[in-house]
């Protein structure tokens, strides 16, 4: 009997899953930015992407490429890219006042800078106006390229034994 593979689709959406639980966690705990906590998110992206190439290696008992590899681990992290643009724009959305905190943040670490309050104001509107425009940005080339990488690093470390057909 063969095993059925997991798809690509059902990994990514357990990835984001995880993510968006650690996320809100961060957000209703009041959990500092700057405590690295943040960087929690990004292991557990990264391990998950490597783990889904490795997984699906063996499920198709390692009848891959490196290029195979590759581009299953990159359709998760398109995948789980795609749903954290939806769920920071919904975030956005339903609680404001985490735009409004990130704000206090930019304007506090500029006036730690002693910068003159009308570049200060400037700075923080340009911010206000764009912000969802930068946090959709953010969130794309900060997946995309860490994704990218962990497809390359799950690709390279899971074994490759494709069968031809001289074979």
């Amino acid at each position: 009997m063969e095993q059925t593979v997991t798809t690509s689709s059902t990994k990514g959406i357990v990835i984001s899953l995880i993510l968006i639980v650690i996320a809100l966690a961060a957000f209703f705990l009041d959990i500092d930015p700057k405590s690295g906590f943040q960087y929690i998110s990004y292991v557990i992206f990264i391990a998950g992407i490597i783990l889904s190439v490795t997984y699906y290696g063996k499920q198709i008992d390692h009848n891959a490429t490196f290029g195979n590899y590759f581009a299953h681990g990159f359709k998760v992290a398109a995948l789980v890219t795609c749903i954290m643009i939806i769920y920071i724009v919904i975030f956005i959305l339903l609680f404001p006042d985490f735009k409004e905190r990130a704000l206090e943040k930019i304007t506090a670490a500029m006036r730690e800078k002693k910068l003159p309050e009308d570049q200060i104001a400037a700075y923080v509107g340009t911010w206000k106006k764009l912000f969802m425009v930068l946090a959709i940005a953010g969130t794309l080339v900060g997946y995309l390229i860490f994704g990218a990488l962990a497809s390359l690093i799950g690709a390279g470390v899971t074994k490759k034994n494709p069968h031809t057909f001289e074979e």
